[in-house]
């Protein structure tokens, strides 16, 4: 069944035809069923404020849609084969159901703005998701930061050993880092949450439709006003959830990397054991942090997204273009991945197992030079001076390392600022509500 078809008849071409053009949509459909029966109840609900549905009809419609979204949640809808996509199986259910009843849900309606709308609505719950298990990830970082503020840890830059930073500077760190992929995210879900439907094909209707009734029926924040401007925001609303998703995998996959060199028995900050990690075939020592390496393998490809998207919708005017159809394959399995890869980050964060003593190793006492350093200069003496004095003493093999720290200032080892991060990250989830 297909929408668009006018008529029955078919030639030789007609099967090859239809699976390139279907591709994996009926694959993805499947996820958009649920958002597509809340867009037609709405939908329904306004066309009966409009008067073009009756009170009998618009109840029988509305009940239709009601058992089609119990078999959706029981796991026993199926897009049957023959049927070009989700918005097609809805309809269809509907009118054998109902009969001619069934065919009117589609007055005032494009597949542009139904489908757009099904996106947004299927990119808002999935956002919250991401919300949801950025917020759990966020927590276990600072519990960690707290409960290790005090342990001293080398920090490096050019991967040289530079200054003494500390695990919990380090876990805050990551932290602040999600609190600002959320803000990112927060807009992304803004964005999402503007309704579309009513905006037809991308040119309006000579229906009197209600959008701002079918807005407050849907529970968005706001509609995109412009029936073009509606309908341009495909593929730019999956482009700016990509770069929200790119953001968060970049923050991943920068962590992973750390643990996974952390954990190099030459460096030895941190552990886990040998139920978080694998083995080798032949090295019965071995244990390979290859959770930590998958997360930054997986992170790394989702930010390769916003690129993949630019290019797929780059250059297209505006207008509805088949061109949008292939997004969903873009950023429906991101959307999964990066779950997914929240999930075991947290897991794994919860269990590391950290090296307190680390800092007392030999190899360490070079990271107190600019301590030393800055005691001499608060003593009296001119910067420079001091410096090259420490750099002389390290050349020569005399320098002594005073191992502790004085920091006080706000972001610092001894003064962390979790609670200042805690309130913006706070901040920025009462978005998603």
């Amino acid at each position: 069944m297909k929408l668009w078809q006018s008529n029955t008849e078919s030639n030789d071409y007609s099967a090859i035809i239809e699976k390139f053009t279907i591709g994996r949509d009926i694959e993805f459909d499947v996820l958009l069923a649920k958002y597509d029966i809340i867009g037609s109840k709405a939908h329904c609900t306004m066309l009966h404020a409009i008067n073009v549905l009756s009170e009998t009809e618009s109840k029988a419609i509305q009940s239709a849609l009601d058992s089609i979204a119990k078999d959706i949640e029981q796991g026993t809808f199926r897009i049957e084969e023959g049927i070009e996509d989700i918005h097609s199986q809805i309809e269809f259910d509907l009118v054998k159901q109902l009969g001619d009843i069934g065919k009117k849900i589609h007055t005032g309606r494009s597949r542009n703005d139904q489908s757009l709308l099904d996106i947004k609505l299927f990119i808002k719950e999935e956002l919250r998701r991401i919300a949801a298990l950025t917020e759990s990830l966020f927590d276990t970082l600072i519990q960690q930061s707290e409960q290790y503020a005090s342990v001293l840890m080398p920090g490096y830059t050019h991967m040289q050993l530079a200054m003494p930073s500390s695990f919990g500077l380090w876990f805050s760190a990551y932290a602040e880092s999600l609190s600002e992929d959320l803000l990112l995210t927060s807009s992304a879900f803004e964005l999402a949450d503007t309704n579309p439907l009513g905006s037809g094909a991308g040119y309006g209707s000579s229906f009197p439709l209600d959008r701002e009734l079918t807005t407050k029926e849907l529970g968005m924040k706001s509609m995109n006003v412009n029936a073009i401007y509606a309908q341009m925001t495909r593929g730019k609303i999956e482009k700016i959830t990509a770069f929200a998703l790119s953001s968060i995998a970049a923050t991943l996959s920068k962590i992973s990397m750390d643990i996974c060199f952390f954990m190099n028995q030459h460096v030895n900050l941190i552990g886990l054991s040998k139920e978080f990690t694998t083995g080798s075939s032949i090295m019965p020592h071995k244990k390979n942090p290859d959770v930590f390496e998958l997360i930054r393998a997986k992170c790394n490809r989702i930010q390769s997204l916003p690129n993949e998207l630019t290019l797929l919708t780059n250059n297209l005017i505006s207008g509805y273009h088949r061109d949008f159809q292939l997004t969903k394959e873009c950023l429906f399995p991101a959307l999964q991945e990066l779950a997914s890869c929240l999930e075991m980050t947290q897991l794994m964060i919860s269990n590391l197992t950290i090296n307190t003593q680390v800092i007392e190793e030999d190899l360490y006492a070079v990271l107190f030079s600019v301590e030393e350093v800055n005691r001499r200069v608060l003593a009296g003496m001119p910067f420079r001076d001091a410096y090259m004095e420490v750099s002389h003493e390290i050349e020569s093999g005399t320098f002594s390392a005073i191992r502790s720290v004085n920091h006080t200032h706000i972001g610092s080892i001894g003064n962390l600022g979790n609670d200042l991060i805690k309130q913006q990250f706070e901040k920025r989830m009462e978005v998603f509500g």
